[in-house]
């Protein structure tokens, strides 16, 4: 039915005007908790159950942050089958975003361009949204630098670094983990500013301070070479609140396209850093989120062998509307069964040596 009534509508319209709409309808019917019950998912197969950070998650597929930036749908999302929702990014500031158009569909390749800028209301009003009523998955959190706009004077080290450290004071206690956006492709302060590990080790050290209490992942885009995961899991490893690391899209680099690629052009980047992720992590202390181009219980299920805990989706549910989490969970299940595994977990790496990592 989505594919064929409710997309066709929804792709008369401008893409950021149809998301807005998505959203804005979600939110609507996230009032009624009569409606969010009936529409509730059935209790996934037990043996989909992960443990990450201390969380557990019925099944590891979860709706990226992008989607519902500023909290405003998370009942009736968290009811539709993922095993966890996560939010943001969210600023300690509102920000309008980038100048539009910024979004724009490429159908041929079951894409989306997105140039955004992350809008969002601000921590103050996300966490009114959030206060009182808590999901029945695990939430996350992710948070950003407050984008002032192209226009703006340069932020100092530590007006960028206070507001994160804002942000996550504010929100941590509404969810269940935080991640840090460190590589927002659209963003001045985005494109490099943390490549500097002294920040990233700023940041950490401020956290610390401020009293950090949930598990924190960091959001990474994919490495130009193995030297940057080093220093980034070197700047990391005296965190102990540090749970893991989290695959954002890459940069933008077509001429003809305004913004990162999400959907299939961004699978073969997310895996390679997923793999070289899985390689260098201590497992004991940290796991690895995967998204990138996954549409499919295959697809989820390679990403978990390359070395993902926990999967995410996003532009799938442009593309196919919200049956594909029904499709992609009882997919895995059944190559679970296939592979004779006792649970998901036992998948994660078992296929990471076929791409092998950059030394």
């Amino acid at each position: 039915m989505y594919r064929a009534v409710v997309r066709p509508l929804l792709f008369r319209l401008d893409a950021e005007r149809a998301h807005d709409l998505t959203v804005r309808t979600a939110g609507l019917a996230s009032r009624s908790r009569l409606l969010c019950r009936a529409v509730a998912a059935l209790d996934a197969d037990p043996r989909l159950a992960v443990e990450v950070a201390g969380l557990r998650f019925r099944t590891p597929l979860g709706l990226a942050a992008g989607f519902d930036k500023s909290a405003r749908a998370v009942p009736l999302l968290s009811v539709l089958g993922f095993g966890h929702v996560e939010i943001g990014s969210v600023s300690a500031d509102p920000s309008a975003g980038n100048p539009r158009p910024r979004l724009a569909r490429l159908p041929d390749e079951r894409a989306i361009a997105v140039a955004y800028g992350v809008p969002n209301d601000g921590a103050e009003r996300v966490a009114e949204r959030l206060a009182g009523r808590r999901p029945p998955v695990p939430l996350g959190i992710n948070v950003v630098s407050t984008n002032r706009g192209a226009a703006s004077a340069a932020e100092s080290d530590e007006a960028v670094i206070g507001d994160y450290v804002a942000s996550v004071a504010r929100l941590q206690g509404l969810g269940d983990y935080v991640c840090l956006n460190l590589s927002c492709p659209n963003t001045r302060d985005g494109r490099g500013f943390f490549a500097d590990r002294t920040r990233l080790r700023a940041l950490l050290d401020r956290l610390a301070e401020a009293g950090m209490h949930r598990p924190l992942f960091i959001k990474v885009a994919p490495f130009a070479d193995a030297r940057e995961i080093d220093s980034l899991l070197e700047a990391a490893d005296g965190a102990p609140f540090v749970a893991g690391f989290s695959v954002n899209l890459p940069p933008g680099t077509r001429p003809d396209v305004r913004g990162a690629i999400s959907g299939p052009p961004a699978r073969a980047a997310a895996e390679r850093t997923v793999a070289e992720l899985y390689a260098r992590i201590d497992r004991e202390r940290h796991a690895v989120i995967g998204s990138g181009g996954i549409a499919t219980a295959a697809d989820a299920y390679r990403m978990i062998g390359l070395g993902a805990s926990l999967v995410q989706v996003y532009t799938a549910l442009v593309y196919d509307g919200p049956g594909v989490v029904r499709s992609i969970t009882e997919g895995l299940a059944a190559l679970v069964e296939r592979d004779g595994l006792r649970s998901i977990g036992e998948a994660v790496g078992h296929a990471a040596h076929k791409l092998q990592p950059r030394h």
